[in-house]
């Protein structure tokens, strides 16, 4: 079991509650958080189509250090409530709208809203938590675009997502991912004004996780397939979906583990992170670099993969010392795991589907 080198704000043994857990960033979140002796409790919203994932954890940490737990409308009031009970310490909270093609980014912030202050309201009258990470996106703080150099920072807003997805004149076709980018970016606002009206009284500390593309392993490939961000970088592999992968300005990622070991020390270590926006940036990438380095490591395959847009590179100023930190904390050196280890796993993960007991590409049958 690995350990966390800083001072535990939350004991081990302790129950963490992890929301989505079936999806690409809460199995790894829960994964991490189960690796330095936390005990997760899951939520999904169908619990017998992801009875696989009981079976997976107790291989991976043992018995009785996980339980699912079913909540099938997440927009229902009091939806959490007892998926809450039972003493939980700490809420790892990833679940949220991942529909890339929303139009009126307005009216699904309204709907969406709602229900998450639903659940922060939850957790207060729990009693029992102690902290919360909310899931957030980079995309709710700026516009990927190779052609400008951006400074990111704690108030940095997509306020440019917004105004292009409420323009009339405007046909969807032109307004690109804008409708996303700005749900996600109204949602954190909206949940940040929340947290603002309890005027420093909420019982638990509140800070929002900015993931951008999150690329790795995936823990179970049979049954969560490649899931999510990871999913996007098969395409590349596939040759599928390139008008998607073309819009796709170059940008940040992060590690799948990187991006579950962020919570772990959030919610668990001390000293006490409050009332901050935390990005999860790891590396620079964009989805031609993707492409290069797949034909890289697999040159028999290499005809065969998408031929992306090459954008340049990515500009942005940000600083991730903290989430360098936040990392050192957990007996990691304090750097982020690199483009071409996270994808040399990515590819392990669909390789594990199309050639099973085959995880290493030195040793595919795929001619390289």
């Amino acid at each position: 079991m690995p350990s966390i080198t800083s001072t535990k704000r939350i004991p081990t043994d302790s129950l963490v509650l992890v929301t989505g857990v079936n999806g690409l960033i809460a199995s790894h979140a829960a994964d991490q958080l189960m690796a330095y002796g936390y005990k997760v409790r899951g939520t999904v919203r169908s619990a017998s189509k992801n009875a696989y994932l009981k079976d997976l954890y107790n291989n991976r940490h043992g018995p009785d250090r996980f339980e699912l737990v079913e909540v099938p409308d997440v927009s229902v009031k009091g939806a959490f409530d007892k998926a809450l009970k039972g003493g939980v310490a700490a809420v790892a909270h990833v679940v949220g709208s991942v529909d890339l093609q929303v139009q009126d980014a307005d009216k699904a912030a309204e709907e969406e809203i709602p229900w998450q202050i639903d659940f922060l309201e939850s957790c207060i009258k729990a009693k029992t938590v102690k902290s919360f990470v909310f899931t957030s996106s980079a995309w709710a703080a700026w516009t990927p675009w190779s052609q400008r150099a951006t400074t990111l920072d704690g108030n940095s807003w997509n306020m440019e997502a917004v105004k292009l997805a409420r323009d009339e004149h405007l046909d969807p076709s032109e307004k690109g991912m804008a409708g996303f980018m700005a749900m996600k970016t109204l949602i954190e606002q909206g949940v940040w004004r929340w947290v603002a009206e309890k005027k420093g009284a909420l019982p638990f500390t509140f800070n929002t996780l900015l993931l951008d593309t999150v690329i790795g392993t995936c823990l179970d490939p049979k049954n969560q397939g490649i899931p999510s961000t990871a999913g996007m970088v098969h395409w590349v592999w596939e040759n599928e979906h390139v008008d998607i992968l073309n819009m796709m300005q170059p940008q940040w990622m992060v590690d799948c583990r990187d991006a579950g070991r962020l919570y772990v020390a959030l919610l668990c270590t001390k000293p006490v992170v409050d009332k901050q926006r935390i990005y999860a940036f790891g590396d620079r990438y964009s989805f031609y670099q993707i492409g290069e380095i797949l034909k890289e490591m697999y040159p028999g395959h290499a005809s065969k993969m998408a031929r992306v847009e090459n954008y340049g590179n990515d500009h942005t100023v940000v600083d991730t010392t903290v989430g360098k930190e936040l990392l050192s904390r957990l007996g990691q050196d304090g750097e982020w795991r690199k483009l071409k280890e996270s994808l040399a796993d990515n590819a392990k993960s669909w390789l594990e589907l199309e050639q099973p007991g085959v995880t290493d590409h030195k040793h595919s049958t795929i001619p390289n």
